[in-house]
């Protein structure tokens, strides 16, 4: 991707470039971040909440009190999210792309303050508080950052560019994986740090990020500013002919002429948004439910029945997190070359494949111990399988499905969805595990599978395409019957002369 960013011209490749980079690590950075952060501090953060009640009451909790307080610090995470998919829609309208990623930062700055003063404060509620800010903020950066990016770069870049929030993402967990470390910030003293280290990213994109462009579909189509439009446009493109790209933004500026955004339950009311809302509902359900999160959260146990040291488990999670990193990279550059189905029905296969011969590495551990780590083996291959499509891909939907009217609609219920799945999962999950033993993977099996499949048969080929071109094939598919003409059945009629 940076290649073909610098190939399209020094100035403009590299403005393209900062603003990605700027966008990422105050918005899916933030969320890989925060995701991962929290699971170095867990027993120290329980002890906290222990002592903390005890100092109140004179009474030490129970365990299951604490691991009740500790579930519900988790839980937050994604609750807040949900109410950040809900707001993102209608700051994406009212404040534009980049000024809703910057004022998001609020909640991040406050979350900082509560986690920094929470152990001084003696106030577990802090923490909670904390945690349900920066998931408002995930929340609405996860919608908004490939919104805005998917409207700033040009078509023949766009999926790559989209693709670099998946990148973000991986990279957030990666680094907050290493910055938990013993090492580093893992130290039971540091936690409070750890927790409020979210507002450095937060601080680059607020010195950054100011000082690029708005995405020019928004200048032109929601605010009607063409002057605007071409400056930022010429600030992303160089100096280079942009009347080709600037008819394309008149057409569908013109095809949204008189109407107003839709609100997000009227995409399910209209015929002609089917094909795109049933694409959204499946394959963003799917990314939730294939089983991913399930590799990271059964990895750790995995690593010790295989024998790795206490000690280098946090490394070997380390390279889960970079499985994903690495193939987040590949696949934003093979998204352009190979297209968003093959990427996503390849992932979902592979998965489908690497689950498959987990389940059966589980199932005869007892008999054969080397299995273990043909099970270590399927979890990195699985992981790398997700990054490969359905990590990146999904996240373009919204923004390639959609026109300018509906998508800050179609990336509130995309990401409202997503944080509901996530919380699902994550309440469900150790309830799966009792109930299936060694076969927990099965029901994520057929997640996959149907991924793959529902891929195959319904998504279309986004690849290459003006937004403009994409809604008219979806019009197409969505009404086959008028794509097909009047049909006449009465006899040919020639109304000629031999003149």
């Amino acid at each position: 991707m940076l290649y073909a960013l610098l190939r399209s011209g020094m100035i403009q490749g590299r403005i393209l470039l900062l603003t990605i980079c700027a966008a990422g690590i105050g918005g899916t950075f933030q969320f890989g971040y925060n995701l991962s952060i929290i699971n170095a501090p867990t027993s120290h953060i329980q002890e906290f909440t222990n002592e903390t009640w005890q100092a109140r009451t004179g009474e030490p909790l129970s365990d299951h009190l604490v691991l009740l307080v500790w579930s519900i610090i988790v839980s937050l995470y994604p609750l807040g999210g949900l109410f950040g998919a809900l707001l993102a829609g209608p700051l994406a309208i009212m404040l534009g792309r980049k000024k809703s990623l910057l004022v998001n930062n609020i909640f991040v700055a406050l979350a900082a303050i509560l986690f920094g003063f929470s152990r001084k404060a003696g106030s577990f509620e802090m923490i909670m508080l904390g945690r349900l800010l920066v998931g408002v903020s995930a929340g609405v950066s996860m919608n908004i950052q490939p919104m805005y990016l998917g409207e700033s770069a040009p078509k023949e870049l766009r999926g790559a560019v989209a693709m670099s929030s998946a990148i973000f993402t991986a990279l957030g967990i990666v680094m907050g994986q290493v910055v938990g470390l013993r090492e580093l910030l893992g130290d039971p003293q540091a936690w409070p740090l750890l927790l409020a280290s979210c507002l450095v990213p937060g601080a680059l994109q607020l010195a950054s990020l100011p000082l690029l462009p708005e995405s020019p579909r928004y200048l032109l189509i929601d605010c009607g500013d063409t002057e605007a439009c071409l400056a930022a446009l010429q600030r992303l493109r160089g100096s280079g002919d942009l009347a080709r790209e600037l008819e394309e933004l008149e057409e569908e500026r013109a095809a949204c002429q008189g109407c107003r955004a839709r609100r997000p339950w009227e995409l399910f009311q209209h015929r002609v948004l089917r094909r795109q809302v049933t694409s959204l509902v499946v394959l963003g359900s799917a990314m939730e439910l294939c089983g991913n999160d399930l590799m990271y959260a059964y990895a750790s146990s995995v690593f010790r029945k295989a024998g790795v040291p206490e000690a280098k488990v946090q490394y070997a999670i380390i390279g889960t997190g970079s499985c994903e990193l690495l193939m987040a990279i590949v696949s934003c550059v093979a998204v352009e070359r190979m297209g968003r189905r093959v990427l996503l029905i390849g992932g979902y296969s592979l998965m489908t494949c690497w689950g498959s011969i987990f389940t059966v590495a589980l199932c005869l551990q007892s008999s054969f111990p080397w299995t273990l780590y043909l099970a270590v083996a399927c979890i990195f291959a699985s992981i790398l399988s997700f990054g490969t499509g359905p990590a990146g891909v999904t996240g373009i939907l919204a923004t390639e499905l959609f026109d300018q009217m509906a998508r800050p609609a179609a990336c509130m219920v995309c990401g409202a969805l997503m944080w509901i799945m996530l919380f699902l999962v994550s309440l469900g999950f150790p309830f799966v595990m009792e109930a299936l033993s060694h076969f927990l993977y099965v029901p994520f099996l057929g997640v996959c599978a149907c991924g793959a499949i529902y891929t195959g048969l319904f998504l279309p080929e986004t690849k290459g395409k003006t937004l403009q071109e994409i809604s008219e094939e979806l019009h197409r598919l969505n009404f086959p019957r008028r794509a097909q003409g009047p049909t006449w059945k009465s006899p040919e009629v020639i109304q000629s002369t031999e003149l």
